[in-house]
């Protein structure tokens, strides 16, 4: 007769955070979604980056809500070995860039900040430029003689 109250051997989770340091006090960990905002921060800053790739809709209604959802499809963190890791970015950049000059300064900027916030060690930024985003319809210009009146 088999016994349905046996324990089953567990497997351990996935990791999602690196301990940085092992100190008397505890353990300094970080976790993977504060790796993914640095790297974010850091992306977003360089000129010629428009946004973060996703569904722009569903991106600003998660990001008023407070969801971290945009980030996992955008920004993908790999935690390896000895303090080090791995970071792809999804980006869209703004009409008229230079894709590689501003590839290149995004990987840059990312393994500055990302090296710089937490310490680690970034082995890797791998950026998929997915779209090119169209430039904004010009505002007409108001004739000098017709100005709006307030």
């Amino acid at each position: 007769m088999k016994n349905d109250n046996a324990e089953t051997p567990k497997t351990p989770a996935k990791t999602e955070t690196m301990i940085l340091d092992d100190t008397e006090m505890g353990d300094i960990k970080i976790h993977e979604s504060v790796i993914a905002s640095v790297a974010r921060r850091a992306a977003l800053a360089v000129e010629g980056v428009s946004r973060l790739a996703g569904s722009s809709l569903v991106d600003n209604l998660a990001e008023i809500v407070g969801s971290r959802r945009m980030q996992s499809r955008a920004v993908n963190i790999s935690i390896g070995e000895k303090n080090e890791v791995s970071i792809e970015l999804k980006v869209i950049l703004r009409c008229g860039c230079c894709i590689p000059e501003v590839a290149s300064a995004v990987q840059k900027t990312v393994i500055s900040e990302v090296e710089k916030t937490t310490g680690m060690s970034v082995t890797a930024v791998d950026v998929l430029v997915q779209e090119i985003e169209d430039e904004p319809p010009a505002e007409p210009q108001a004739e000098e003689g017709n100005l709006p009146l307030d």
